[in-house]
């Protein structure tokens, strides 16, 4: 008998992995039914993490968003699934208890059947409250483990993280290879190994294609035991997004699984309207460069999502670096050599800070050290001499622990800054805050919502909703693209003047 794989598509991830921004609710509602009668999705991811934040940013009700984009999925017997970050919720800071509670509750009631929950440091304990959370919410809880390759992300490492987070409730096992880098053979065996243990229990497999390992690790996992495969598709597939589901489809088929059929009529409409979606606005938040992989990501292990936003900050920092390297008569620095000596500092540091998987938020925390010792260093200047209050939390243990040992110095650095490292849980630093959010919303006259979602929205995205409310940030939104419409239009004339000039 084959074994059978099911598919997820990713269609939230895709855009998140290319840019900024995801369709508006009118947008999701016209590609939900060409995507239903493609006819080979067990599973569509619908929301979490970024999603909500990214609607209140263009100024859209992102609880009417979810809901009707989860409508169509449950009524065709598709399950839903949402990305949560566990302490972190689905934002990018530390969540009370209640709010973190509460979300599950909602989410569960707007449509979506399975939280996919990962701690970005793995830590068991973070997790395992998502899983209970989550239970209790009445969702299927699916733990991720987040994957990254170093001395201590062992085979073992990973196996027993498996077993403490199966044993402790949770009902699948998701593989989460953000940064694409996992080997093959080695997640071919940490997936034989969990199978080994736990002959039932779903395993999904989510993986980027940025450094080019992805098509062969999905079939090294596949023979390994995984039941599901996450996949995007044209004209948002490769590149910092996932594996392409036409390619997966037949390489899995060509190796004997049982695999559905892909409605290939309805697979060009939904391309078509991706397109059309891009074509509307979302492509002005499309980075060029993150529709290419890069083999270079495979040493800085850094996830191809964040490169987008790491080339912003290689251009914003060039010019001051260059403008102190002509004040001192030394040799100026191109992109290519800052990004090189960003991902030498990267792959230097990240040892010395307990090997955290390079996830969000801790890859941004790491980038952002790596980035300011570089432009430190290339002044004149020392290395740790500017760290973050949020980076001084992941160090100091708020976010929870560390995977591997913090370097001697950088202790060192903590104790004559006169910082205080945390053991305890981290959720005991986060009180309880629903009653403030319940207040300010009577104060403001403001609807609780279907199932107190607005409530929720309100306290997992404070500033964010506010913002919303007030109509700041639809104003904000439209006068930035704007602004990238204008622009758009000068490029043309840009070019010609510097043609004329070579």
């Amino acid at each position: 008998m084959r074994k059978k794989i099911g598919f997820s598509l990713l269609y939230r991830d895709m855009w998140q992995s290319s840019g900024k921004y995801v369709p508006r609710k009118d947008q999701l509602e016209r590609v939900a039914p060409p995507i239903i009668d493609m006819g080979c999705f067990d599973r569509i991811e619908t929301n979490g993490g970024g999603f909500e934040q990214i609607n209140l940013l263009f100024g859209e009700n992102p609880n009417q968003a979810v809901r009707a984009w989860t409508k169509p999925f449950n009524e065709a017997g598709i399950q839903t699934h949402m990305l949560e970050r566990a302490l972190n919720g689905i934002r990018m800071s530390p969540v009370p208890a209640d709010v973190r509670k509460l979300m599950f509750k909602v989410k569960k009631k707007q449509g979506t059947d399975i939280a996919r929950s990962f701690d970005g440091l793995n830590d068991p304990r973070n997790i395992i409250d998502s899983i209970n959370y989550a239970k209790a919410g009445g969702m299927i809880s699916q733990a991720s483990m987040s994957l990254t390759y170093s001395e201590v992300h062992t085979v073992d490492y990973y196996i027993d993280l498996a077993d403490q987070l199966i044993k402790a409730g949770a009902d699948e096992i998701c593989l989460k290879d953000m940064a694409g880098i996992a080997r093959p053979a080695w997640l071919g065996k940490i997936v034989k190994g969990i199978r080994n243990k736990y002959k039932d229990v779903p395993i999904e497999y989510h993986g980027h294609s940025g450094p080019g390992f992805s098509v062969a690790t999905v079939l090294e996992v596949a023979r390994a035991g995984v039941d599901y495969v996450d996949v995007a598709m044209e004209p948002l597939s490769w590149g910092t997004g996932h594996a392409d589901l036409l390619t997966i489809q037949a390489m899995l088929k060509d190796d004997g699984f049982e695999v559905p059929e892909v409605n290939m009529k309805a697979y060009m409409e939904v391309r078509k309207l991706t397109q059309e979606f891009i074509d509307d606005f979302l492509g002005y938040y499309i980075n060029p460069r993150n529709r290419l992989m890069n083999s270079l990501l495979i040493g800085p292990g850094l996830p191809g999502g964040m490169m987008g936003s790491l080339m912003a900050d290689l251009e914003n920092n060039l010019a001051t670096i260059n403008k102190w390297k002509k004040k001192h008569n030394k040799p100026e620095l191109t992109q290519d050599e800052l990004l090189i000596k960003l991902f030498e500092e990267v792959e230097f540091i990240w040892p010395k800070l307990g090997y955290p998987p390079l996830v969000t938020p801790f890859s941004q925390y790491v980038k952002n050290l790596a980035l300011m010792n570089v432009i430190q260093l290339e002044k004149g200047g020392k290395r740790w001499s500017m760290i973050a209050d949020n980076i001084w939390d992941m160090i100091l243990g708020k976010s929870g622990r560390l995977p591997g040992k913090l370097a001697p110095e950088i202790i060192e650095l903590a104790e004559n800054e006169g910082k205080e490292f945390f053991t305890g849980h981290p959720q005991e630093l986060y009180p309880d805050a629903l009653d403030d959010f319940r207040k300010e919303m009577d104060e403001n006259g403001w609807d609780y919502g279907q199932d107190d979602e607005e409530l929720m929205e309100l306290a997992m995205h404070p500033e964010q909703y506010r913002n919303y409310k007030s109509g700041k940030a639809k104003e904000a939104f439209e006068a930035d693209l704007k602004e990238k419409e204008r622009l758009k239009l000068q490029q043309p004339i840009k070019e010609k003047k510097q043609a004329q000039r070579r």
